[in-house]
């Protein structure tokens, strides 16, 4: 079902119910970091820094910080995504945090005491691939907020 039909019988305007689609990824990745299995290296989950050893799909660096910062920020996408014009906000604002966090990725060395969420390779794709399929998706579908 393509987003303008669920808006339809949602009465929410498509960039909401898009933006809503996106929060609850978000809540998903976060819970999985914290579930074993879903979690490789679960045992050397660290609170926050280079020093946590656990992968998400053992691919994507994770830390409890890391997890935390995917929980709130899905949080924050469904509250903004009651709206149309926060559903806007949040995939656009959201789409330049994580251009900057991709690019702030790729500058940091990955056994810095910097890289402190932490992030590495794979994470740094994903970061600047969410951050153009979320302004694309705040461009496309925010163009009209209505329904």
């Amino acid at each position: 079902m393509a987003p303008h039909d669920v808006a339809h019988y949602t009465g929410r305007a498509p960039v909401q119910v898009v933006a809503a689609a996106v929060a609850v990824i978000f809540l998903l990745l976060g819970l999985l970091g914290f579930v074993p299995g879903a979690t490789s290296g679960y045992d050397l989950l660290a609170f926050a820094g280079h020093g946590s050893g656990a992968m998400l799909f053992g691919v994507f660096a994770v830390s409890v910080l890391h997890n935390l910062v995917h929980l709130a920020f899905g949080v924050v996408g469904l509250t903004l995504a009651r709206a149309a014009t926060g559903a806007r906000a949040f995939l656009l604002g959201g789409g330049l945090a994580y251009l900057v966090l991709g690019i702030y990725g790729l500058i940091v060395r990955p056994g810095s005491a910097a890289n402190f969420l932490p992030v590495n390779t794979a994470d740094n794709w994903l970061h600047l691939g969410l951050a153009v399929g979320m302004l694309a998706l705040g461009v496309f579908f925010g163009r009209s907020t209505k329904m």
